[in-house]
């Protein structure tokens, strides 16, 4: 999640006054998206596993290499 400005190639959502930005192409990979806020910050999940082929940086399934 980022701050952007909307493209044309982007769909523009405004749920409860905060409007989200979601580039085409990835939404028709991602959705359904779900977006939630907790104490903590914002939680983000999509029908993208992320868990299969990557981790962070400097372990052996990083993506940064």
């Amino acid at each position: 999640m980022a701050l952007d400005e909307s493209k044309e190639t982007d769909e523009v959502f405004t749920i409860d006054k905060f409007t989200f930005i979601v580039d085409t192409n990835f939404m028709k990979k991602a959705q359904p998206i779900k977006v939630d806020f907790g104490g903590f910050g914002f939680s983000i999940t999509s029908s993208i596993d992320l868990k299969s082929g990557c981790s962070s940086c400097g372990t052996e399934k990083s993506c940064c290499s």
